[in-house]
This record gives C-alpha cells, sequence and structure tokens, in this order.
C-alpha cells in the first residue's frame, strides 16, 4: 500500500523475543548493514515480534537509523512524535509485562500446589513412581519399583559396587529409565541418595511440611519426601561463530538454593526397607567417579571431536587388555557416548584409537604451521568472523547501552520523587524501578557481551601472533614433535572440528581445511 518492494521475509520460528541472539534477527541486522541504506524499513506483524525487552527496540532502532533504515510494526503508531513514541513504549512495556506475567503467574501457581502437599508433574514421574489420575500425587508402579528394592539390596546389603549393579542390570535385561541398554553409574547414584525412595516416619515429614498437609497424613504411615523449589535454572541464548556460519547455543546455568527454600511433598512410601536405604547411601555417598582421561592430555578432548551421526562430543577412555601371553596393555580411544550406552538415540557404535587419530590429525594441521603464509590467512579468516559477531558500530552501541543506562538513573530518581509527593503509590514505585531493574540488567549484559567479542577478539590477535612467532623459525622436525598441550592449543585457535563417521573416517575442517576425509581407521579389531 505504501510502495514498498520486499526484499526478503524472515522468520525466526521457535525463538524467544526474550534475546536478540537469534537467527532471523542476526540475519535481518546484517541485511540492514551490507545493504547500506538499500532497505527502507523493517516491518514486523506486532512489536512484540521484534523484540519482548523495550531496550532491544531502542538499541535496534538506534542501529538501524544509522543505515538510514526504519523499524516499524502493524500495531504501532507510525508516528515519530513524542505522543507516538510514548504509545509504542506502551505497547513495548505491556508486551514485557505479559511475558513477565505469565513466568510469575506460573512459578506462583506451582509454588503454591506443592505447598498444598501436590506433586508438580514434569515430563515423567521419578523412576518406580507413577502419576495418578489428577497428576497432582504419585502412586508405586510395581514393576518399576522391584527394580529399585534390587539395586537397594545389591548396594546396602550385598555390598556390590556401581559398577556390578549396572552389570546385573544389563545381563537381566532391564532397561534403564531412557529405554536403553546401559544404566549410568551416575544416575545409580542420584536414586540411591533421592529422598523419593527413602520412607520417612510422620514425625519427619511432619516437621517438613505445614500444619494443613500434616493433617491429611495418617500418622501410622510411612512416606517420601519429593521436593521442589530446589535449583534455580537460567537459560540463555548465544550465537557463535563457526567455519560453516553462525552455531546458536542455549546455555543453562543451575544453581542450587538454599534449603529453607525447599518445598517437600510427602507421596506414596516405596516399600523399601529404611535399614537397606541407609546403608546404601553411607555407601554411595563415598564414591568419587575416577577421571576418564587417566591422568593422559587429549588432543581431541574438549569437544573437538564430534560423532558425525548425532553431533554429539565423543568421551575419551581407556581400555586394558591382557594379550594370550600375560602381556598387559591399555588402548585409549574415542567414542560416543550416545552410541555406545542410548542405541535409541545413536547408532554410531564405532570406537575411534586416539594414537591414530592424534596422528593423521595432526599431520594435516602441521603442514599449516610449515607454511607461515597460509596460516597467517587462516588466523585471518578466523579474527574477521569473530569481529562479525559485533554487528554496526561496536563503539557506538556500547555508547547506546550506556546511554541506556543513564536515562534509567535518571527516571529511577524521577519515579523516587514522585512517591515522595504522592503522585504514585509505593506499590506502583516498586513496580516501575522493578522494570528498570530489569532494563538495567539488559544493558549491563548486553556491554558485558559487547566487552567479551572485544576482549575474545584481541586474544585471537594476541594468540595469532605469538603462534607465528613460536613457529616462524621452527623445523620441520620440532613442529611434528610438539606436545599434546602445544597441539591442542593450535587445534583451538584454528577453529578445529574432528567428525568421526560411522564407516571409521575423519572429517576435519576449520581455518583453510574445508571438510578434509582421512583414510580408513585401522588396528580396531584389538577393541
Amino acid at each position: 500500500r505504501e510502495g514498498y518492494e520486499v526484499l526478503e521475509v524472515v522468520t525466526d520460528p521457535g525463538q524467544s523475543g526474550a534475546s536478540l541472539e537469534r537467527p532471523g534477527m542476526d540475519h535481518v541486522r546484517d541485511l540492514v548493514a551490507s545493504k547500506a541504506g538499500g532497505v527502507s524499513v523493517v516491518l514486523a506483524q506486532d512489536r512484540d515480534r521484534i523484540a519482548r525487552e523495550p531496550a532491544y527496540h531502542y538499541f535496534l532502532r538506534r542501529e538501524f537509523e544509522e543505515h538510514g533504515t526504519k523499524l516499524r510494526a502493524l500495531n504501532d503508531t507510525g508516528d515519530d512524535s513524542p505522543e507516538g513514541e510514548l504509545t509504542d513504549g506502551i505497547l513495548d512495556q505491556l508486551a514485557k509485562f505479559q511475558r513477565a506475567q505469565i513466568a510469575r503467574n506460573s512459578r506462583r501457581g506451582k509454588l503454591q500446589k506443592a505447598r498444598e502437599g501436590k506433586v508438580v508433574a514434569g515430563h515423567t514421574a521419578n523412576y518406580g513412581f507413577r502419576f495418578n489420575a489428577a497428576r497432582d500425587g504419585y502412586e508405586v508402579d510395581e514393576e518399576k519399583m522391584q527394580v529399585m528394592q534390587r539395586i537397594f539390596h545389591m548396594v546396602g546389603v550385598e555390598g556390590v559396587s556401581l559398577g556390578g549393579v549396572r552389570r546385573n542390570l544389563r545381563l537381566t535385561g532391564v532397561k534403564s529409565p531412557a529405554g536403553g541398554e546401559y544404566w549410568s553409574k551416575r544416575i545409580i547414584k542420584r536414586f540411591i541418595l533421592d529422598d523419593v525412595y527413602k520412607p520417612h516416619a510422620f514425625e519427619e515429614v511432619k516437621g517438613l511440611v505445614s500444619p494443613e498437609v500434616a493433617s491429611k497424613l495418617d500418622p501410622e504411615k510411612r512416606y517420601g519426601v519429593w521436593w521442589f523449589n530446589r535449583r534455580r535454572t537460567t537459560t540463555k541464548q548465544v550465537s557463535e561463530p563457526s567455519p560453516s556460519g553462525r552455531v546458536y547455543r542455549k546455555h543453562s546455568r543451575v544453581t542450587f538454593k538454599d534449603k529453607t527454600e525447599w518445598i517437600a511433598v510427602p507421596i506414596a512410601e516405596s516399600g523399601i526397607p529404611r535399614e537397606w536405604v541407609d546403608a546404601a547411601r553411607a555407601i554411595v555417598a563415598e564414591y568419587r567417579s575416577p577421571s576418564k582421561l587417566a591422568g593422559r592430555f587429549w588432543e581431541l578432548s574438549g569437544a573437538l571431536m564430534r560423532c558425525g551421526n548425532c553431533g554429539r562430543a565423543m568421551e575419551a577412555l581407556d581400555r586394558y587388555y591382557r594379550t594370550k601371553s600375560g602381556e598387559k596393555g591399555v588402548i585409549c580411544y574415542y567414542r560416543c557416548r550416545e552410541g555406545n550406552r542410548r542405541n535409541d538415540t545413536c547408532q554410531n557404535r564405532k570406537s575411534i584409537r586416539s594414537d591414530w587419530a592424534h596422528s593423521v590429525v595432526w599431520e594435516l594441521v602441521s603442514g599449516l604451521l610449515k607454511n607461515p603464509q597460509r596460516l597467517r590467512t587462516g588466523l585471518e579468516a578466523i579474527i574477521e568472523e569473530e569481529r562479525k559477531g559485533l554487528h554496526g558500530n561496536p563503539e557506538r552501541a556500547k555508547k547506546t547501552w550506556l546511554e541506556k543506562l543513564a536515562e534509567v538513573d535518571r527516571k529511577r530518581s524521577r519515579f523516587q520523587d514522585m512517591a515522595a509527593e504522592g503522585y504514585i503509590t509505593f506499590d506502583e514505585l516498586g513496580i516501575k524501578l522493578s522494570e528498570l531493574d530489569e532494563t538495567r540488567a539488559t544493558a549491563l549484559r548486553e556491554l558485558g557481551a559487547l566487552d567479551h567479542h572485544r576482549e575474545r577478539v584481541a586474544e585471537l590477535e594476541a594468540e595469532r601472533d605469538t603462534l607465528l612467532e613460536s613457529y616462524a623459525d621452527v623445523t620441520p622436525g620440532a613442529i611434528d614433535a610438539a606436545t599434546p598441550e602445544d597441539r591442542h592449543r593450535v587445534y583451538r585457535l584454528l577453529n578445529l572440528r574432528v567428525v568421526a563417521n560411522t564407516d571409521g573416517t575423519l572429517e576435519v575442517s576449520g581455518a583453510l581445511i574445508n571438510g578434509q576425509k582421512l583414510g580408513d581407521l585401522v588396528l580396531t579389531s584389538m577393541l
């Protein structure tokens, strides 16, 4: 209607408007920056489709204005007057408020439900239990609970190790909680330490719950305890450069809350004798998982080696053996955890000998070190890719966020003065200050991201100079004799990615290495 020509339609399916780190939004920002004035307007159906954070609208508007581009939505005023900006700002605050209100109401409802002595149903119930018809309590699943009784008896009465329990369950055909063939020792230990299986006397439970909940319990019975509100999980989406483009990952941070914040929910007794539970818990509480790396430095650890079938990082393991003549030895190899433990998730069961993998990968990469000019070109490409993560002008973006922080401080002072004069209530003041705190947190987070990118670029530049200086006058023989730690550092700097295929071959990619396929794996019969 207004005579615009559509250059491109960009969508962000499944992405949250609470973050700017989204594939579609990054693409739009790159388009606006690369066309240098060729994009007149970025149009969305609604303002909350652009972002659900007012500070992000402010930042994007300022960024697009640098390239002569307007940010519009079908439900905004389209008016650049102060009145129009006020209306649009209200819409942005409403979108943010709606998101916060949904999260708050959901959390309040769950907390209230737990305080009433009801289980807050998740995806699945604890192993050995099932949800009742109302999905607010547990019932015992007799078949699976027999497995748990067997586990507690083996550990607490017979003294079987977790590895022995794991082997026993596998040999007898008991499926793991995920449905696979292999049980995890970590999962078995977690089950043993979980209070849902420990029988508690009425007096014990009474001291953990409210009087209203305790009044509904039978003093003659025993109960398990299901805990709610133990952890706080914060998930943030970030984008990272890779040889094939930007990769988006969700980083979750889990912190355990103080035990005074936990909420106890009584559940049906598991039927496992208390003495078995106490004995098993006393044994596994002292267990410490030994390092799978056995004190060695593995050059391709740290997610450099990945499964070609499921894409997950390969784990590094040792396997000890004895020959027919009685000679002892050890084989070091990489394998996919999913393929070897949960075959329904990944079918890659190929083990990769580490001595072979380390040798062929270093032979390929060392060729770069023996050609300093080619190495410099590759490192410059990595640094340039990292710079692309800084959309627009980083200094101007930093200035914009600093201005936003200053504006937050000014608004805080004005709101406090208004409350002191009686123009707004203290409840209204609390809401406004809470909104300002969220905006401040967003600004500080974005400033931190900008600083992180700049520090990363500076770090890469320093690593580039150090690496070039280190290998400038080194002989080819000295390069071939580099330590595993030196090799690992070079791989990290080159953004190396080694993919282990199901046919026993490796594909290596990174700076100046584009999907090169290495020869068939040999010497696997010993495994």
